[in-house]
């Protein structure tokens, strides 16, 4: 079985959709095997995104990732990387598809409700990361 990480972003969180999205997850037939609530720092956000670091916006979302909790999650099932990003719809809120999570949830690209790894490879890297 693959395994994807999945972060529910502080925009999630605070509009109290955790249930909404977990469900999805479900109904789509793959399994939570892990989850945890978190609060984020400046220096994981830094690894986490790393490709943005030095963008002039990257401040932006170290403020917004970091104004309220996370829920990290371990997804596990058949092609739950590509699966996953298919149910969250496009990065890009204008871009994302109505019945996506982002398509029906989301209202800005800067705060897009959830997080998903965009490969098996970054996938392992991202739940050592935040599941160690």
């Amino acid at each position: 079985m693959e395994r994807t990480y999945i972060m529910l972003k502080p925009d999630a969180i605070k509009r109290g959709l955790m249930g909404e999205v977990i469900s999805r997850i479900e109904r789509k037939g793959y399994r939570i095997v892990d989850c945890k609530m978190m609060h984020l720092d400046e220096a994981i956000l830094r690894e986490h995104y790393a490709h943005i670091a030095d963008k002039p916006f990257f401040p932006e979302i170290v403020e917004y990732m970091t104004s309220g909790p996370v829920l990290g999650m371990i997804v596990e099932g058949e092609n739950a990387v590509q699966g996953m990003r298919i149910i969250m719809g496009a990065t890009k809120f204008e871009e994302a598809a109505a019945g996506t999570i982002r398509g029906d949830y989301a209202f800005c690209t800067g705060q897009n409700i959830i997080h998903g790894s965009d490969s098996i490879e970054n996938a392992e890297i991202e739940i050592k990361r935040f599941f160690g």
